[in-house]
């Protein structure tokens, strides 16, 4: 029995180690990333456009200036070369100043021709037309099968019995919005949320149904190429804090790593970006899994002691 004893009691020690161990290696909440591209626009961001006098880089405000003219095919865009299917989230800063009648903001992730009649491409849209200033999310897959929702109740003319059924949802111009689109690919949904950017408070969500797996985009991009509407009315902002990502179970390499700042909201003249306050930056790309938690190994600890104790007061 005196031989017996200790060794029982350290196979009782390995036994609760070996149930806390599992648990406590997976923090919770713990989701690993990669990120594709990111990009604050500190910086000049060299995206390649065919209308450098109406879409570039504004160096004061540290943000990318656009204005859309329906019919004239300008574009700006930066290659993804790190992507070819699976989940992944797009998102963005806006802040449009203006939307003529007749004129659409869209920015998206496509393949290179970059139309909106064209798969695989998945397009967010701001809008001022027959609905007024409304959102959407438009989808065109590699199959060339066209899917889009809008922020309008019930607008079965343009979705079909997929319709957003909820109460009708307009965007402000002179308001920064966060917009995010979500690609899961184990379920094939595609949503779209949009967030005011100060406040957080989200506007508008909805979701489309893929319908098939979507692959093969390698450009983020604004333009008009595909849109035949009137010329000289434009859609003009700054886009800022873009940014791609998919689930950690691959390791990409960042086309571009920064740190995102908040964007701020002009009021009659623009005024250069404050730096006052900085968000806490994203989560690195490849997170390592959490150490120990203390607790639950002294626990085990003091249960082992328990028992141990017990045996030897059996022993005497």
């Amino acid at each position: 029995m005196t031989k017996r004893t200790p060794t029982l009691c350290f196979l009782i020690v390995l036994c609760l180690l070996a149930l806390v161990v599992p648990i406590t290696a997976q923090a919770p909440g713990d989701q690993p990333i990669n990120v594709i591209y990111q990009n604050s626009f500190a910086t000049d961001p060299q995206w390649i456009t065919n209308n450098p006098s109406l879409d570039y880089w504004d160096p004061g405000l540290e943000m990318y200036h656009f204005s859309i003219e329906p019919s004239n095919g300008g574009y700006a865009y930066v290659p993804i070369n790190n992507y070819d299917k699976g989940s992944f989230t797009f998102e963005y800063d806006v802040l449009l100043n203006r939307v003529d009648p007749g004129a659409t903001f869209r920015i998206g992730f496509s393949g290179s021709e970059m139309d909106p009649a064209t798969g695989p491409n998945v397009l967010t849209e701001f809008t001022n037309a027959k609905y007024g200033q409304i959102m959407w999310l438009h989808l065109v897959t590699p199959g060339n099968m066209m899917v889009e929702v809008n922020s309008q109740n019930d607008d079965t003319l343009s979705s079909g019995p997929a319709a957003y059924s909820g109460p009708t949802v307009k965007y402000e111009l002179n308001k920064t919005y966060h917009v995010m689109v979500n690609y899961d690919a184990d379920q094939k949904v595609l949503s779209m949320k949009v967030n005011e950017k100060i406040s957080g408070d989200q506007i508008w969500s909805y979701y489309v149904n893929t319908g098939e797996a979507l692959r093969g985009m390698n450009r983020i991009y604004i333009g008009s190429i595909g849109d035949y509407g009137p010329l000289d009315i434009y859609a003009s902002g700054y886009i800022d804090n873009v940014r791609l990502t998919s689930p950690g179970n691959v390791t990409p390499v960042p086309t571009t790593a920064t740190v995102m700042e908040a964007v701020p909201v002009p009021t009659g003249t623009i005024t250069p970006k404050t730096t006052a306050t900085v968000p806490t930056p994203y989560p690195v790309t490849s997170p390592t899994q959490s150490p120990l938690s203390v607790i639950p190994v002294m626990s085990a600890l003091g249960i082992a002691g328990v028992c141990c104790g017990r045996l030897l007061q059996k022993k005497d």
